[in-house]
């Protein structure tokens, strides 16, 4: 069942969950939105009786948007993930029904670049093991295994915006930076390219993970990646849980190969504030464990609170889909004294033509057109120069493969 044909109307309604920043409803709210907020995530059968009449649905990382529940919101247009990951989000079955998916890839990047360098410093150091000791009554003041990370090298897994920006701190800070990217990434400052994985591993004395939620980033860091790794070196995972094996980290800790390591991303992840946690880590003194906070800092959150509705926004009164992680890239200026009409269809051939013979029938001038395409589906802006009526849009509609039309201004 195809979408029901779509303009813009006042009170129409966006739902925030999570506790995303309050910033974010403002911009909503401006434009004639009804925000409804909700502080955590929600189960899939509540997301399904919730969705009735949103327009836009804005999540972070715990709120699991599977196929049932983007088939059953049938007036949902948009939806934001309020974090950089969209692996919580089922991005084909939002395509399959002409939903763009909106995240926020750069907003966050320093406050992550922050926790990773601010951890290498502790492990370096042994805070962490120092501090527990003071807590438990301990005063244990030495030099030994104690190191400076000026002058060692760290080795950067993933060279995208988190990457690279530590990357550039971490020199500054007289570092010697090494990285990998299974695509070809230009090296900033004095950085060096390794050209295998293994090659990092057994060059640096620090490892940073970095990289995004493909499947073939799953158990990326295991045993014999553990295992090439220098005698003493440590570990950061501020990626994906999935991306580090945890039972043989804690092998590797224990033997005493590594000398420590921080996590802030796990496989299972609890999806309440003061739910039970439980890891393979758990215990170990030279192991910092954090509850997914890497990029969580207030800075992080307003921004991202004001870049996600402005994608949003853009899209839903402009049909532009830049950044969008599903969507062909398309972006237009308006056209004053024109009309707006955005199509999307399947990607077969022939639709374009068919647009436009339905433009042609009705004498309609076309002032700006632009169509891009991706594996699944076409996506077309029309700029019409004069009038419209109701049964353009739903002759529009009536095209075969046509997923959903929607008449902005």
């Amino acid at each position: 069942m195809s979408p029901p044909l779509e303009t813009p109307r006042p009170g129409q309604r966006v739902l925030l969950l999570e506790s995303i920043h309050d910033r974010a409803a403002a911009p909503f709210i401006e434009q004639g939105y009804e925000v409804l907020k909700e502080p955590a995530s929600l189960s899939e059968d509540e997301l399904i009786e919730r969705l009735g009449g949103v327009t836009v649905l804005g999540i972070r990382s715990k709120t699991q948007l599977t196929r049932r529940v983007i088939e059953s919101a049938g007036e949902l247009a948009a939806i934001g993930a309020f974090c950089i990951g969209t692996n919580q989000i089922d991005l084909h079955a939002c395509l399959e029904r002409g939903i763009p998916v909106f995240n926020a890839p750069f907003a966050n990047t320093r406050s992550v670049v922050e926790v990773a360098l601010g951890e290498i410093i502790v492990l370096f150091r042994e805070l962490f093991q120092k501090s527990q000791l003071l807590h438990q009554g301990v005063w244990h003041k030495n030099a030994s295994r104690a190191r400076e990370i000026r002058g060692k090298r760290l080795g950067i897994i993933g060279y995208g915006n988190i990457g690279s920006q530590l990357s550039i701190l971490a020199e500054a800070m007289g570092m010697e930076v090494w990285f990998y990217d299974r695509q070809e990434k230009l090296a900033l400052g004095n950085a060096k390219v390794c050209r295998s994985l293994k090659e990092l591993l057994r060059s640096v004395d620090a490892v940073t993970v970095h990289v995004d939620g493909s499947p073939e980033n799953r158990n990326l860091i295991g045993s014999e990646e553990l295992a090439a790794m220098r005698e003493g070196s440590v570990l950061i995972n501020l990626s994906r849980g999935f991306v580090v094996d945890l039972d043989a980290l804690r092998v590797a800790l224990e033997s005493g190969r590594l000398g420590g390591a921080a996590i802030d991303v796990f496989p299972e992840e609890p999806s309440t504030d003061g739910s039970a946690f439980d890891s393979p880590l758990r215990g170990l003194a030279n192991v910092i464990l954090t509850p997914h906070i890497g990029g969580s800092t207030e800075e992080a959150q307003e921004n991202i609170g004001a870049f996600v509705p402005e994608k949003l926004l853009d899209f839903l009164t402009r049909g532009n889909t830049s950044l969008s992680v599903n969507f062909p890239n398309l972006q237009l200026p308006e056209i004053q004294g024109s009309h707006r009409v955005v199509h999307v269809h399947r990607n077969v051939p022939g639709i374009l033509a068919r647009i436009n013979q339905v433009m042609a029938a009705r004498e309609i001038n076309i002032t700006g057109q632009y169509l891009k395409t991706n594996e699944t589906i076409g996506y077309v802006i029309t700029d019409i120069g004069q009038d419209y009526d109701g049964e353009l849009a739903r002759e529009l509609q009536s095209i075969p493969d046509t997923i959903r039309v929607r008449i902005l201004y």
